[in-house]
């Protein structure tokens, strides 16, 4: 089959008065009238610190990346309406100019709908409480706050003349994110949706192309683009001829949730479907994740653990992943080697057999470029090509810059495997360095806020604090002499007080939605307390009419038999969002004396307990690392700052706990007197923790790895 590909057609052209301009037509983008193939890495601001970002930037550099990509996150930077934060973690500006001091490009995501795994998909809580809201549809409230947010984010960035139009670092700006995937839930709102985003964004006169993902009716001049893994295989293309093929999201990995395993994407598969990509026209790959980095406090979504995509080629910490980074910036360094000829040529494609093919490149001063092409996972292959014989490794293809000598394979690798190491720098045994505090358990009477009715977690505590307290006073009849408490629930984890007794805990996880607690309680004759705590670990990130989810408890009842049980769904149920010692900020440093805190007792370990010691910062500059392992579920605090929630004792199913490492950047840190607060929603054993630090070393793998899919 011939396919044929012109440079020069129908170049778009986007321009901000007085600015240069970025361009693109049917090849590439255009960036100072050149044609250009671009390696992106998303690194996200606020999954890192700002003490971190020079270093990830250059690592991005060092790698062969061109771009730097990055979601804005309207949680963060309007927690109320109106209200703006760019400080910290959060400082975008910040970011983005030291995208352009390492001389990189940079790729706006603004969605502002981003999903993420970050909590709300990026939304802020408050949008949830607009009068007649629907999200991400032609609706005119929600349309109202997204135009009026991503109006605050270009004007930011055309205030501090960063888009390249300007002669800043911004290339390219995204509006909504893989919204097709819900776009058939909203009927003929969908596409209406669509029309409208494109043109606000760009009424917006960024002078850069606005891209929507997954989107394949972006209307022009939006370019729609690919997500996923594979994109040489799945990608139908760009909507338009006068479109490049782009790809804005090259998983690395895979996000991890609390009871699941890491998901390894190896070096060669990546590689192999980049060059596949490049090899049919693709001009633009960024990776998604580059470093994925720590999700703080409580941004992650629903059931996603605080390491976010750890496999990345820069991992967690910022430590280069090997061969991950290194096969990769191999790759980069062959496709420039060829970029020329590759933007310039006319692409031929047939096929060497049953199972290989090639992709030519010839430009007009006879510059040549074959991709030879082995889809077979198992077997090798010999081929003839341009009258020489080459081997090709199973499902790998072979880059040849001048149709001749072969420079990489991607399943070649060159790069030396290294393996990450933990040292112990402390340990937190003495029991005389712990204080405790034990936090309130509410009753009926405690609480101020009353409902007939169950209500709906999130709607009620509005996303202010994880946890939702439930409570009820009712009078027993002693003719239930074995009663079951039997709840029903919507939210994350429930834990069941029956008269300030601890009864027990279920919870659910990330692929089902419910689950169902069943306990054994003991009564009292008269009055009963009974207080569940619902929690949500994050919230939802995804899906048609985010507005609409209900999380919580749907059911609670006290079964005494078969026959004979007290329905409570409907009684009077009696309120308290949060914790007290939430309340109190007892974690900060400010009130660490607040509460009564009393000295550890390990023979009275007690769910719903607070921790406080003091440590030394570690020597030297290697990240740092608390090992949670002897713990159970809760959220750690490093002098007032969140370094995210823990759930250890949420096992997969091959008995691991998804994660006991939680990074503590150096930044939080001073040399002395650091305070470490834990809460801890089971009996977790706080001194068995360690304070580790973190690094690699090569391993003892040969220097080159075949590797079969």
């Amino acid at each position: 089959m011939l396919i044929w590909w012109w440079w020069w057609v129908a170049v778009v052209v986007m321009v901000v008065e007085g600015g240069g301009e970025v361009t693109y037509d049917g090849r590439s983008l255009i960036i100072d009238g050149q044609h250009k193939i671009l390696f992106s890495g998303s690194i996200h601001y606020p999954r890192s610190t700002p003490q971190m970002w020079a270093s990830l930037i250059a690592k991005g550099k060092e790698g062969g990346l061109n771009v730097i990509q990055t979601y804005v996150f309207w949680n963060l930077h309007e927690p109320q309406p109106g209200q703006y934060d760019f400080s910290g973690r959060y400082d975008l500006v910040k970011f983005i100019k030291e995208i352009q001091a390492q001389g990189l490009y940079a790729a706006l995501r603004i969605g502002p709908f981003i999903e993420s795994e970050w909590t709300y998909g990026g939304f802020p809580f408050w949008l949830h409480d607009v009068p007649g809201i629907v999200y991400r549809s032609d609706n005119e409230p929600f349309k109202f706050y997204m135009q009026n947010f991503t109006s605050k984010i270009v004007n930011l960035m055309k205030s501090e003349g960063l888009y390249a139009s300007q002669g800043g670092p911004i290339i390219l700006s995204q509006v909504e994110n893989e919204y097709q995937n819900v776009e058939a839930a909203f009927g003929e709102k969908g596409p209406s949706y669509v029309r409208w985003a494109a043109k606000m964004a760009v009424e917006l006169e960024t002078g850069v192309p606005w891209v929507m993902c997954k989107q394949t009716d972006a209307p022009d001049p939006v370019i729609n683009t690919c997500n996923g893994m594979r994109c040489g295989e799945t990608f139908t293309g760009p909507n338009s001829p006068n479109k490049p093929s782009m790809w804005t999201e090259n998983w690395t990995s895979f996000y991890q949730v609390y009871g699941g395993e890491p998901y390894i994407r190896s070096a060669q598969d990546i590689a192999f479907h980049v060059t596949l990509f490049i090899a049919k026209n693709g001009s633009y790959i960024n990776y998604y994740m580059y470093h994925g980095g720590t999700n703080f406090g409580r941004t992650a979504s629903a059931y996603v653990i605080t390491s976010y995509y750890d496999q990345a080629p820069l991992d967690e910490y910022g430590l280069k992943r090997q061969p991950k980074w290194g096969h990769l910036k191999e790759l980069h360094a062959a496709i420039n080697l060829s970029s020329t000829t590759l933007l310039q040529g006319v692409q031929t494609n047939f096929s060497l057999g049953q199972f290989q093919e090639a992709y030519v490149f010839q430009d007009a001063t006879k510059g040549c470029v074959a991709f030879l092409v082995n889809n077979d996972g198992k077997e090798n292959a010999t081929v003839q090509f341009h009258n020489l014989t080459f081997q090709l490794l199973p499902k790998s293809i072979s880059i040849l810059p001048d149709c001749e000598t072969e420079i990489f394979n991607t399943a070649k690798v060159n790069t030396d495997y290294n393996e990450r190491t933990t040292t112990t720098s402390q340990t937190f045994s003495s029991i005389d360095g712990w204080e405790e505090y034990k936090d309130d358990i509410p009753n009926f009477l405690d609480t101020s806020l009353k409902s007939n009715t169950l209500l709906e977690h999130m709607n009620t505590t509005k996303d202010k604090s994880d946890y939702l307290w439930y409570t009820l006073s009712f009078q027993h009849n002693t003719s239930c002499t074995e009663p079951v408490l039997h709840v029903e629930s919507l939210g994350h984890v429930a834990h069941a007080f029956v008269n300030n007794i601890y009864a027990g805990a279920a919870h659910g996880n990330h692929d089902v939605k419910g689950f169902t607690m069943e306990i054994p309680i003991k009564l009292n004759d008269g009055m009963n307390n009974i207080s569940i705590l619902g929690v949500m670990v994050g919230l939802p990130d995804s899906g048609a009419f985010l507005e609409r989810r209900f999380t919580g408890l749907t059911k609670v009842e006290i079964r005494c038999g078969e026959m004979e049980l007290y329905n409570l769904t409907n009684y009077e149920w009696g309120y308290q969002v949060g914790l007290l010692g939430e309340k109190l900020e007892i974690y900060t440093e400010k009130e660490l004396g607040n509460p009564e805190w009393s000295k550890i007792d390990l023979s009275t370990k007690q769910p719903l307990t607070w921790y406080k010691t003091l440590f030394v910062a570690p020597i030297g500059n290697d990240p740092i690392a608390l090992d949670l392992g002897s713990m159970g579920k809760g959220e750690a605090w490093v002098n007032g700052q969140s370094i995210g929630r823990f759930w250890v004792s949420f096992l997969t199913s091959h008995g691991n706990s998804s994660q006991t490492l939680y990074h503590v950047p150096q930044s939080f840190l001073k040399p002395f007197g650091n305070v470490l607060v834990i809460f801890e929603e089971f009996k977790g054993d706080p001194v068995q923790i360690t304070l580790d630090t973190i690094s690699v070393t090569n391993s003892h793998e040969p220097i080159s790895q075949y590797h079969i899919l």
